[in-house]
């Protein structure tokens, strides 16, 4: 059992690193993953079932009792990244395949990984929890009417298959993970120590599949999006920190806001883009996941150094203050 716990510990530890290296892998030799393709919806289906398990009615309760919070980070999450999404296709002057795809990712709501990169960055963890769950719900309802209105110069979609798509492969697992929590809350407990890895190595073998699927187009493609991914995906950081800023929220929160805009469900986007446009238009996702770990890690690192190096500051001073007036 130790030896199982050190594995999942390395494995969730070093998750960027190790989805970069097996999209390097599907890169290089794409049969290693094509057979993964054909999984992706059950794949994402898993990681969503996982995160309903980790999942409390009581959570829910957090979007009632924090309404202006839960209301100015969502409302920034679904204006930003769209916004970021559409402006950056329009002007690389991406084709359409690939534009979808980059618009689709600025559509999803946000990830299970802005929660712990908002752990480790020392934010307000229940307030990222919140705006993820309400993202989440309005996922099946806003993605597809904000892709269908951005995409609408590129491609034809149909609002009700993205609808349904994104009930079945989001809010029907999670709602039955939260069931299974309510009612087998022993099997939970000890369920709930295998889940991120079981989540991690989803997330592996999705990126796999679908660089293995684009490879092609990818190297011919590959320095442009990932450029794009980088830009969107820091712009989001940056303006949800801003968002934050103006609405007059402390630096704990401005941190929830700053992860829950800048990280995106890249793996739905990727799983609809497989469904509805091609495996072409799943590139952008594809690559979004393995950046934004990337990005999200680093930036939560340096935001916790930071708050450490003023709590440290203030803890002098005020002993500074203390030995003056003894």
């Amino acid at each position: 059992m130790k030896i199982f716990d050190n594995v999942s510990g390395f494995i969730t530890k070093y998750m960027a690193a190790l989805v970069l290296l097996i999209a390097i892998i599907a890169l290089l030799q794409p049969w290693s993953f094509t057979w993964a393709t054909k999984y992706v919806t059950y794949l994402l289906g898993i990681v969503m079932f996982g995160m309903g398990m980790t999942l409390r009615w009581k959570d829910f309760a957090l979007v009632f009792t924090r309404p202006r919070d839960v209301f100015i980070g969502s409302v920034a999450h679904f204006t930003i990244m769209p916004a970021l999404a559409w402006g950056l296709a329009k002007a690389f002057g991406l084709p359409p395949e690939l534009a979808v795809g980059v618009i689709l990712v600025g559509t999803c709501p946000s990830g299970t990984s802005s929660n712990v990169m908002c752990f480790l960055a020392k934010g307000d963890v229940a307030l990222s929890v919140a705006i993820g769950i309400t993202t989440t719900v309005l996922a099946p309802f806003i993605t597809p009417l904000l892709t269908w209105y951005l995409v609408g110069a590129w491609v034809s979609i149909s609002l009700e298959a993205m609808f349904i798509s994104i009930f079945q492969v989001v809010v029907l697992p999670i709602a039955l993970g939260i069931v299974v929590n309510r009612f087998f809350d022993r099997f939970v407990q000890k369920a709930v120590k295998v889940l991120p890895l079981i989540s991690v190595l989803a997330i592996m073998l999705i990126v796999g599949a679908v660089v293995s699927a684009s490879a092609q187009k990818i190297i011919q493609t590959g320095l442009l999006i990932i450029g794009i991914v980088i830009i969107h995906n820091i712009c989001g950081y940056l303006l949800g920190y801003t968002a934050a800023k103006i609405a007059g929220f402390d630096m704990p929160k401005r941190k929830a806001v700053l992860f829950e805009v800048g990280m995106q469900n890249s793996g739905l986007a990727t799983s609809l883009a497989l469904m509805h446009f091609g495996a072409a238009a799943a590139i952008p996702g594809a690559i979004f996941s393995v950046w934004h770990n990337i990005s999200g890690s680093l930036l939560a690192n340096i935001l916790a150094a930071r708050t450490k190096n003023i709590v440290n500051k203030g803890d002098a001073a005020a002993a500074g203050k203390t030995t003056i007036h003894a």
